[in-house]
């Protein structure tokens, strides 16, 4: 008897030794497949709901996830907001979830904020390119380069003509917060 609960007692520190190998390894797994998530694919999975974020120089945005390119993503809302991911500090509650790399078309990881901006430049429908510093461009995006826009300065409600352009802005991507369209458009 003494010999069966010695040697039962040594297969329950086996078993034990081999549960907390597992759950070692399973924590190790778990940190490498989070360590290779994106944020990108974290929005990406997100498409459809609200999130909140915080965007330097431009404060709290809340909106819903509607398109996420390589480097920016669009939100809905109030407004539509076009935020490069280089700006973005904080996301509340954006949970767990994401979107598999794999699950990812080609065209849709190349869609860099050059798209998104030359989209918006097409519609010429009026800005405010909040800046990384605060201030903020007030216009319509009219050329848009590899990693600069040029805006054109005129008043809200205003067509974008020669006799209303103040000056035309160049603003360097690097430098952009947040590209908010404007609810007043041309009449």
């Amino acid at each position: 008897m003494r010999w069966h609960d010695l040697f039962a007692d040594l297969e329950g520190q086996v078993q034990a030794w081999e549960r907390a190998e597992l759950e070692a390894e399973i924590s190790d797994r778990t940190r490498a497949e989070t360590a290779q998530v994106r944020l990108v694919n974290r929005l990406r999975h997100r498409v459809g709901e609200t999130v909140r974020l915080t965007v330097l120089g431009g404060g709290p945005i809340e909106g819903t996830v509607g398109q996420v390119g390589a480097d920016w993503l669009l939100l809905g809302g109030s407004a539509e907001v076009v935020v490069p991911l280089s700006a973005v500090l904080t996301l509340c509650d954006l949970g767990p979830g994401s979107v598999s790399p794999q699950g990812v078309g080609v065209v849709a990881q190349r869609l860099g904020l050059a798209f998104a901006l030359r989209a918006i430049a097409v519609d010429r429908c009026p800005v405010r390119v909040a800046l990384r510093d605060g201030s903020c461009v007030v216009g319509t995006p009219h050329r848009v380069g590899a990693d600069f826009v040029d805006v054109a300065e005129h008043d809200v409600g205003e067509v974008p003509r020669l006799d209303v352009v103040r000056g035309t802005s160049t603003v360097a991507f690097g430098a952009i917060a947040a590209v908010r369209r404007l609810s007043s458009g041309w009449d």
